[in-house]
């Protein structure tokens, strides 16, 4: 196989990747969004919060996403880069995170840096650093 073949491959299964774990998140699959991470992830969203392995930031995005209402997680400008012996990935992040209502909520917009790895079981985010841009709060009306 070419080389060029490999890396559109690589490209397309981080791709799916990122989108997973935007899916995950919004069907309240937990058991999808951990399958995302390495056990010993380190994940820095700034702000928001840091966590080490994939049990916690699962846990953490599972007690705070499961009471509220409605969440889109959309996953674009997606690139792909080899970085010495790493796979590293930009995405940006638009999402809206409603609360029980559905009529309030915010919008955050940034993006993400991953350094994602190869497992047994395909390729999950081993580092990510979450930069957040805008974030805007969501009214009725």
């Amino acid at each position: 196989m070419k080389a060029s073949a490999v890396d559109r491959e690589i490209r397309q299964d981080v791709s799916d990747l990122l989108v997973r774990y935007a899916t995950a998140i919004d069907r309240r699959d937990w058991g999808l969004l951990r399958s995302c991470f390495t056990d010993d992830c380190v994940a820095d969203y700034g702000d928001i919060g840091r966590w080490s392995g994939g049990d916690e930031i699962t846990g953490w995005m599972r007690t705070t996403h499961e009471p509220l209402g409605h969440s889109l997680h959309r996953i674009s400008n997606q690139t792909v880069a080899m970085s010495g012996d790493a796979i590293t990935a930009r995405s940006y992040v638009d999402a809206i995170v409603l609360g029980p209502d559905n009529l309030r909520g915010a919008q955050a917009c940034g993006y993400y840096d991953d350094v994602v790895v190869r497992t047994d079981d395909g390729w999950k985010i081993a580092r990510r650093r979450y930069t957040m841009v805008r974030v805007h709060a969501i009214e009725p009306g």
